[in-house]
């Protein structure tokens, strides 16, 4: 009896262990990415697309040194045999997907379809998609409250930038980073102090300094003139718009430079009211006290909430890099 109890032990052991491993060996596509922070963008994104055929395996370039970058991700796709098979390339748009082949790293990059790229120029684009920050800040403070239409402010910011950020695309596509550069569309469009009671004034700063060099350009290079504004229906084609500019500019400046510089103040007045709350509903300092405490343990830097933000699933940049990948995976069942 205790021999065959052992054995219907062992039994039931086995089989639960076999159910640990897949039925049949999946085949495993590996995805670079440009550095660690970007890994959890793609994970998430990837992962959508695995079932009981293949997976992805996210990773940086190279196993033999710390060189990370979309330079080093496509110097190690773009030679390789497997590259489609069991290997795909997950890059940052930057300015390549704008500039349609322009030049050779753009015609690699849009020519080639297993290299996937965010259409955005960075996935910090996509982690501050407008329609998200709400949720962005709700995660920060625990307050539901909503102090700024988020939405409108981007798409006032964007409409603003727009005219401008045509010079700078003009001046890329002709590969004369130089005369006006990223760099120097950026100073004019970084944001100064929020005011939360009054956000639009910043816009209004904005504006002015966008005015100035707009004239400056205009004045200078008068022959460009119409050849910037021809640009306008072949980015319509591309999903920039006056009110979408946001999304295609550099990733960093909007995430460093606009959002966070309006994310802060809202958050910091939205915490203040929450403990005011507190205070006034309190009976006892022990209970506010300990109240506060609770409060602020349970608080997340917003900073690090916005980069964690996942909220943007319904951007439509997004979706046009998971139909990219819904074709990749029928192509190569």
């Amino acid at each position: 009896m205790a021999v065959q109890l052992r054995d219907n032990i062992t039994s039931s052991y086995f089989h639960a262990a076999q159910r640990l491993y897949p039925k049949k060996a999946r085949r495993r596509i590996v995805a670079y990415v440009e550095s660690y922070d970007d890994i959890a963008f793609w994970r998430s994104l990837l992962e959508e697309f695995e079932n009981d055929e293949c997976y992805f395996q996210v990773m940086l370039p190279s196993s033999t040194t710390l060189s990370k970058g979309k330079k080093m991700v496509l110097m190690n796709t773009l030679n390789v045999a497997e590259l489609g098979k069991s290997l795909i390339a997950c890059v940052d748009s930057d300015y390549d997907f704008l500039l349609q082949g322009v030049t050779a790293l753009s015609h690699k990059i849009n020519a080639n379809r297993y290299i996937f790229q965010t259409y955005a120029y960075a996935i910090e684009n996509h982690h501050c998609y407008a329609d998200s920050l709400h949720e962005v800040c709700v995660q920060s403070t625990l307050n539901d409250r909503q102090l700024i239409d988020f939405r409108a402010f981007m798409t006032r910011y964007s409409q603003i930038a727009y005219p401008l950020f045509l010079w700078n695309i003009w001046f890329y596509r002709q590969r004369d980073t130089n005369t006006f550069s990223m760099s120097d569309f950026n100073s004019c469009t970084r944001l100064l102090d929020v005011n939360v009671r009054r956000p639009e004034l910043c816009l209004e700063k904005m504006q002015q300094k966008v005015n100035t060099r707009l004239a400056a350009l205009k004045a200078q290079f008068p022959q460009w003139a119409d050849s910037v504004g021809a640009l306008t229906k072949e980015m319509e084609r591309l999903g920039l718009a006056p009110d979408t500019t946001y999304l295609y500019m550099q990733g960093h400046h909007i995430m460093d430079n606009v959002v966070m510089k309006l994310l802060t103040p809202v958050c910091t007045l939205l915490r203040r009211e929450r403990e005011e709350e507190i205070k006034r509903l309190a009976t006892t300092e022990e209970q506010c006290r300990n109240e506060l405490t609770c409060y602020q343990n349970s608080q997340i830097n917003v900073e690090i909430m916005l980069r964690k933000n996942s909220a943007y699933k319904s951007l439509y940049l997004h979706q046009w890099l998971r139909e990219d990948l819904k074709e990749f995976i029928v192509q190569n069942k």
